[in-house]
């Protein structure tokens, strides 16, 4: 199992919007989720250790996030040539699954990920009520095998500080940590 760190994208970043399908064809702009304050994009796939870990929690952190104003999007960019474990069939079974409550759109040309110099699946990127990137890294600081529950503190706490308008010090984001996006 590969560890990939986030690229951390730079703070202030704007939201690098697209439209992308889900796995049953109905296509998504990124801007129209944004919730009252804010976005949080996350980029996942259906086999990676790292996100098969935290996808039991996915639901209450969707939960979590819309109780603060802040909506939630989902998008694999891997390659389903190679991982055919991450083809849009695929996803919509992981979305049943894992119950989850918001758009898992597939980016098939890998444009979207690069867009935000997306580096690893889990790799989070939560964007303010202006669109402007607040918080990029970790989750919170469970991994496979460490024996650290899955709280999503680390996401939870920016949100927080998002919600209220407050900005998210830069000191307190780290990296996520996950396989590699499988580029083509």
């Amino acid at each position: 199992m590969a560890r990939t760190p986030s690229n951390m994208l730079p703070l202030g970043t704007p939201l690098p919007d697209a439209t992308l399908p889900d796995p049953a064809g109905e296509t998504w702009k990124l801007s129209q989720r944004m919730g009252d304050k804010g976005l949080l994009v996350m980029f996942i796939c259906n086999h990676c250790p790292f996100v098969l870990h935290i996808a039991p929690f996915l639901e209450e952190l969707n939960d979590k996030l819309n109780a603060l104003g802040i909506r939630c999007i989902a998008i694999s960019s891997n390659d389903v040539n190679e991982y055919p474990d991450d083809s849009p069939e695929k996803m919509a079974q992981f979305a049943a699954t894992y119950k989850l409550a918001f758009p898992y759109l597939y980016d098939e040309s890998q444009k979207v990920a690069r867009s935000f110099d997306a580096a690893c699946t889990p790799d989070f990127f939560l964007f303010d009520h202006a669109r402007k990137l607040a918080y990029r890294g970790q989750l919170d600081e469970s991994r496979p095998g460490n024996d650290i529950p899955v709280t999503g503190e680390d996401l939870l706490a920016a949100a927080e500080r998002v919600a209220k308008g407050e900005p998210v010090p830069e000191d307190s984001q780290k990296p996520s940590m996950g396989c590699n996006i499988k580029w083509k």
